[in-house]
């Protein structure tokens, strides 16, 4: 079985690929920044992420994105349409959660199809 491992910490790994489907999580590194900075942020560290592993935007399979406070949605889904190219949006659900930080607003975890090794 062969499983990569980016940056892989006792807690966790930057990013888990096997059989060319790449899993990973996203926060905000500046969490004194609002909504539209942290969502901004994490689709930034997403793009960066996707590119380690051979992939790009349009081949995200899914997400689940975690959301502080649902008033907020509005500016998520502004600018998550706006990343997408048109008609590469992956299924996706969308959480109320309290996170682990009072400070994040937002969390994404994405699956996406990748390079195999």
């Amino acid at each position: 079985m062969n499983i990569r491992r980016i940056n892989p910490s006792p807690r966790w790994s930057d990013a888990t690929i096997f059989n060319g489907i790449a899993h990973f999580v996203e926060i905000a590194t500046d969490t004194s920044a609002d909504m539209h900075g942290q969502v901004k942020q994490i689709l930034a560290q997403a793009e960066a992420t996707l590119a380690k592993v051979g992939s790009d935007r349009s081949s995200v399979l899914s997400t689940t994105i975690y959301v502080t406070d649902f008033a907020h949605l509005a500016i998520l889904n502004e600018q998550w349409d706006a990343w997408f190219p048109q008609g590469c949006a992956p299924s996706r659900a969308c959480v109320k959660a309290e996170l682990a930080d009072p400070s994040y607003l937002v969390e994404m975890t994405f699956v996406a199809a990748c390079q195999p090794e």
